[in-house]
Formats: C-alpha cells, structure tokens, sequence
C-alpha cells in the first residue's frame, strides 16, 4: 500500500501544479484527478491494477468533464484579444459633456458602464449626446473620434 500510495499522491501534485504552467485550461488537472482518485483505491488497500484502472476512468470522467468548460472559458476570454488599456479600442461610446477641441482639453464619455475623461484629435467639438469611437487610451483619458452616421439614400 505504501509505495503506490506516495506514487499516487505524488502524481496528483505534479500534474496540479503542472497546470498552473499549461495554457490548455483543465487537460492537467484532469489527471491529477484521477490520481488523486487512484490514491483514494491504495490509501484503502486496493490493488495496483484496480489503481491504474481507477486512475484511468477518473481521469477520462474528469477529461470529458472539465475540458469543454475549459475551452468554453478559453473562448470567452478570446473574444477580447487586446488586452490592459488597448481593449478599449475600437468602442463606442456616448458624449456625456462636451469635449472641446484643442491640446489637453477633457469632457466626459460613457464606455459601457464606466464614465470616463476624454479628448479628441478632431478639429470641431464633440457635442453631448454624440456617439464616439475610441481610438487610443493615453494614460486615464480616452482619445476618442466622432462616429459619423451616413444619411439615407434617397
């Protein structure tokens, strides 16, 4: 019993802590999880094969449960490739207060559901109520231009 027991407990902390290292979320853990049920079987004095067997269903039980939801949050988290400040980029977002044209000069934007300082390169102002597309980030301010709307044809 004793041997196998420390193999197995073993195991499960390597391939947990291996984990922590992949990028495929849940495809380590999986197997810790079985050799953590694996060590369940020799901690009761079950024999080797019944360990490997064990260890082999509870891992593939684990593999078939935890690597889709790996994947769906993989997924999720792709859908906003940029990452930090940049994934404000591209945006839209609504002119609460003027932003005045001109070097430095602030008004107020709603991103979301956040309330940010703002400012633009473009030459006229953005009046309130206007509708914006963040183009860069400088610092805690948001450079922002105009989204223009295109008239209906006629």
């Amino acid at each position: 019993m004793g041997d196998w027991l420390w193999f197995w407990i073993g195991a499960a902390v390597v391939l947990a802590i291996a984990e922590l290292v992949t990028p495929f979320l849940f495809f380590m853990i999986s197997f810790a999880a079985g050799a953590t049920v694996a060590a369940l079987v020799a901690g009761f004095d079950g024999g080797v094969a019944f360990q490997w067997v064990s260890f082999i269903v509870a891992s593939g039980a684990a593999l078939a449960v935890l690597v889709p939801i790996g994947h769906r949050i993989a997924r999720a988290q792709g859908e906003d490739e940029a990452e930090g400040a940049t994934r404000w980029v591209g945006r839209v977002a609504e002119v609460l207060e003027e932003i005045p044209a001109g070097p430095q000069a602030t008004g107020l934007v709603r991103l979301e559901r956040a309330k940010w300082r703002a400012q633009t390169d473009a030459a006229e102002p953005v009046a309130a109520g206007e509708q914006v597309e963040v183009i860069a980030v400088r610092g805690t301010r948001l450079v922002v231009a105009p989204v223009h709307r295109q008239l209906p044809r006629g």
